[in-house]
């Protein structure tokens, strides 16, 4: 099967390029390197340097002929989000009706897109989040991912589109990007092997739900065998601190300084982890990695970075 990947040259999609490959399927990445890097897509997938946004998409599908996209592109900064949304709405809802639009023109019908839980609910009723769960974001890029899912569900239903859509948590591991959008793991890590300090945003007792990206990526493989126009959480089901997230990633980095707090970050969620029953039931899901041995292999990365 020949798979198209956007943002397959960033952290998530590149793993996900590489286990494509690994499986047999022919892999072409569309990435305009705003945020990824050419070094970590896969030799053997095929690259193009372009913005899912410009219409030179249209020859991109042409000269590929995909037989399904998984579509990764996304500007991801909540904090930029909040300051410029018009920004976040033109790469993550113009640029992803874009995408759709060459899938449509090309006859393409199978379709996985990475939404977010960790934004779309906003401020949870109940803890875990299953599907069902009120939405109700509280940042642009959490209304601009929901408003990608909405329109996924609209193709769906109007041109049979077949498509799966997984809502992501706190996803870390290695290639992850500790500068710019870099997530909090990254961040921590650099700063302890490199001996800055660490800040804490905000009092720390912010809870996420973390799960190492190779149970994520397995996520996307049994997705494209089940496209049936469903929605699933990917999570552990339970929330980390992220003085708990410090303390376990001190030990394991043999660091032995104490962080400093600085002021909270805007536009996001106090507390949010996730319900994946529903994926453990229809997919076959669960993560299998816990926290200590991923962030054991994401920290030896950043020691010896691929």
């Amino acid at each position: 099967m020949k798979v198209l990947v956007t943002g397959g040259a960033g952290f998530i999609g590149s793993h996900v390029v590489d286990a494509l490959i690994e499986d047999g399927h022919s892999v072409a990445v569309v990435d305009n390197l705003s945020t990824g890097k050419r070094e970590h897509v896969n030799p053997q997938a095929s690259f193009h340097q372009v913005d899912i946004r410009s219409p030179e998409l249209s020859d991109v599908f042409q000269l590929e002929r995909p037989d399904l996209v998984n579509h990764h592109a996304a500007h991801v900064d909540v904090r930029r989000s909040m300051i410029d949304p018009r920004h976040d709405a033109d790469v993550n809802v113009a640029g992803s009706l874009n995408l759709l639009e060459c899938a449509r023109q090309q006859g393409i019908s199978k379709f996985v897109y990475a939404s977010t839980g960790g934004a779309v609910y906003g401020e949870p009723v109940y803890l875990p989040c299953d599907e069902d769960h009120p939405l109700n974001p509280i940042c642009p890029y959490g209304v601009s991912k929901l408003t990608v899912e909405r329109y996924v569900s609209f193709y769906g239903h109007a041109h049979g589109l077949q498509y799966a859509i997984l809502r992501y948590p706190n996803v870390y591991g290695p290639r992850q990007d500790p500068f710019g959008e870099g997530g909090v793991v990254a961040i921590f890590s650099r700063q302890m092997l490199q001996g800055g300090q660490v800040v804490i945003n905000g009092n720390g007792d912010q809870e996420r739900d973390f799960v190492y990206v190779a149970d994520i990526v397995r996520a996307n493989i049994l997705a494209q065998d089940g496209l049936h126009g469903q929605i699933y959480n990917l999570g552990a089901g339970v929330g980390t601190s992220i003085n708990e997230l410090f303390t376990i990633m001190s030990r394991i980095a043999g660091c032995s300084d104490k962080p400093i707090h600085g002021p909270p970050k805007s536009g996001e969620t106090f507390k949010i982890y996730l319900d994946a029953h529903k994926a453990r039931v229809e997919l076959g899901w669960q993560p299998q990695v816990d926290l200590n041995e991923g962030l054991g292999r994401t920290i030896q990365s950043h020691r010896s970075p691929d």
